[in-house]
C-alpha cells in the first residue's frame, strides 16, 4: 500500500484569459475523459502517435521569471537535478520570446504577448543559456516543450511592420486589441496588451511553422504547450505537427479540451471538467458523488488514445484564482491524489512542492519562496507509483477505471486495472472519520482528508 495521509492542506488555482473562478464554479463540469458516453456510438481513434517516453510520463510547469530570485534559465538549472529526483519527466516551460513593450502590462508585461517568435526573453538569458538548459534536461532524461502563443502577439511584435496583413483588422480596418470569448460562460474580455492573428492569410500559417521549426532544430525542444489552441484552426495545428515530425518525434499539449484537435494535432488537452469539479467539490458545492458521475456518465466523447491533462493548478490559476489553499482547503492533498491516480497525465506547477502559499504576480518579479520542500515527497511518491503502475499509464497504455461504493457518501474510491496491474484509490473529502468497506478494500476508518492507494 502507498501513502497514509495527512491532514496538511497544500497551497494552491486559472485565469488572465479565462472566466473567474466564481464563473467557473457556476459552469460545472464541461469536458471530460478518453472514453465514450454510451457504447451507441464508437468513438473517433486518435491518429496522433505518442512518443514513446510520454507513456508513463508526467509534466510540470516551469514559470522561469517567478521560479528564482534571478529569474533566468541558468539560475533554474540549478533545480534540474532536484526535479529529477522527485519523478519529473516533462518539463512545461512558460514562454521563453521578448515581451512586446508597447501597452505591456505591469512593469515585465505579459509571457503571452510575444514581440519575436525567433529569439530569446533577455529577461531570462539568452540563447546559449536555453539551449544549454534543454541539453541538460536531456542529459538528465528529461523532456522540454515550450510555451507557444499562436493566436495573438504584442503591439510590436516584429511582424506587424514586416507583415501587417497577417492581423486581424476591426470595421474600421483598423488593427486592434484582441477580444477572447469565453467558450463556457461567453463573457468578453479584451486582451488590450494583444493583437489577434488572422489565419485566413496562408503566408501566416508558413510564418509561424518555420518559428516552431526554428526551435525544434536551433534547441532541440521535444514540442509545444500551444497557448488558447481552440482559437487558432484545427487543420493549421494538424499540419504543423506533420512538419516538426519531420525533425523528430514531438509532443503537442493544447490549451483547450476541443475532441477535434486530438485526431490529428494534439497528444494532450486540459481536463478542465475534472477540475472545475474538484474545485466546486472542495467548496461544497458539488456532492462527492459527482466525481463518480463524472467518469460514469462522461459529458463528451475523445478520441481513443488521447492523454487528458489533470491538475490542480497552473499559472493562471494560482495567479488569478487562488493558491492550493483557497481553492481546496484541506482537500488539497487528496485531489492532487486524484489528479495523479485518475486517467490523465498529472501537472504539477512550479512550487506546488513547497507548498506555495501566494498567488504569484504575473507582470511583475514575485520569486517563489521554496523554504523546505515540505511536499517534495508527497510529489515523488505519487510520480513513482505512476511509473512503476502500468494501471496509471497514460492513453490506451494505462487502465481501465471502475468507480466502487464503500458505504460513506464522502468518500470516493475507485480500482484501475490493466492486465495484472491494479490499483485501488479512495479519498476521504470531509471533516470526519469516515468507515469504509468493500470492493477489495480493508475495512477500516480513514481520517479526515485521508487517502489510501493500495496495490
Amino acid at each position: 500500500m502507498f501513502g497514509t495521509v495527512d491532514g496538511v492542506a497544500g497551497r494552491v488555482r486559472r485565469g488572465v484569459r479565462v472566466a473567474c473562478l466564481g464563473a467557473a464554479l457556476a459552469a460545472g463540469a464541461g469536458a471530460v475523459p478518453t472514453f465514450a458516453a454510451d457504447g451507441s456510438t464508437p468513438p473517433v481513434r486518435s491518429l496522433v502517435r505518442h512518443p514513446d517516453w510520454s507513456v508513463k510520463a508526467n509534466i510540470y510547469e516551469v514559470n522561469i521569471r517567478q521560479y528564482t530570485p534571478e529569474g533566468t534559465f541558468r539560475a533554474f538549472a540549478r533545480h534540474l537535478p532536484r526535479l529529477r529526483r522527485m519523478g519529473v519527466d516533462i518539463l512545461w516551460i512558460m514562454p521563453i520570446n521578448p515581451i512586446s513593450e508597447k501597452n505591456r502590462k505591469g512593469p515585465l508585461g505579459s509571457y503571452y504577448a510575444v514581440r519575436d517568435y525567433k529569439a530569446i526573453n533577455p529577461e531570462f538569458g539568452d540563447l546559449e543559456d536555453f539551449q544549454r538548459l534543454v541539453k541538460q534536461a536531456h542529459t538528465l532524461g528529461m523532456k522540454v516543450i515550450i510555451d507557444w502563443v499562436a493566436n495573438h502577439t504584442g503591439w510590436d511584435n516584429v511582424w506587424i511592420s514586416q507583415h501587417p496583413d497577417w492581423f486581424q483588422r476591426d470595421a474600421k480596418g483598423e488593427i486592434g486589441p484582441f477580444s477572447y470569448v469565453d467558450p463556457n460562460d461567453h463573457h468578453v474580455e479584451v486582451w488590450a496588451d494583444v493583437v489577434g492573428l488572422d489565419y485566413r492569410q496562408p503566408a501566416l500559417w508558413d510564418g509561424m511553422i518555420d518559428a516552431m521549426r526554428y526551435w525544434v532544430k536551433t534547441a532541440d525542444i521535444d514540442g509545444f504547450r500551444c497557448d488558447v489552441a481552440p482559437r487558432v484552426p484545427t487543420p493549421f495545428w494538424e499540419r504543423a505537427r506533420r512538419e516538426l515530425e519531420q525533425i523528430k518525434p514531438v509532443f503537442m499539449l493544447a490549451e483547450g479540451d476541443d475532441p477535434g484537435e486530438q485526431v490529428r494535432a494534439f497528444d494532450m488537452s486540459y481536463d478542465w471538467g475534472l477540475y472545475q469539479l474538484m474545485v466546486k467539490v472542495a467548496h461544497g458545492k458539488a456532492p462527492v458523488r459527482a466525481l463518480g458521475d463524472y467518469y460514469r456518465t462522461p459529458p463528451r466523447t475523445f478520441p481513443v488514445g488521447a492523454y487528458r491533462m489533470t491538475l490542480t493548478s497552473d499559472h493562471d490559476e494560482n495567479s488569478w484564482n487562488g493558491t492550493d489553499r483557497e481553492l481546496y482547503g484541506d482537500a488539497a492533498r487528496p485531489m492532487a491524489v486524484l489528479a495523479a491516480t485518475l486517467p490523465g497525465m498529472p501537472l504539477i506547477y512550479s512550487g506546488q512542492e513547497s507548498g506555495l502559499d501566494k498567488r504569484l504576480e504575473f507582470f511583475r518579479r514575485d520569486p517563489i519562496d521554496w523554504r523546505t520542500y515540505d511536499h517534495a515527497d508527497f510529489y515523488a511518491r505519487l510520480l513513482k507509483l505512476k511509473h512503476e503502475t502500468p494501471a496509471l499509464w497514460n492513453g490506451t497504455a494505462g487502465g481501465d477505471l471502475r468507480v466502487v461504493e464503500l458505504g460513506s457518501d464522502k468518500v470516493f474510491a475507485f480500482i484501475r486495472t490493466r492486465g495484472r496491474s491494479r490499483v485501488r484509490v479512495l479519498v476521504n473529502l470531509s471533516a470526519s472519520p469516515q468507515a469504509v468497506s468493500g470492493a477489495g478494500f480493508r475495512a477500516e476508518t480513514i481520517e479526515p482528508w485521508g487517502y489510501r492507494i493500495q496495490r
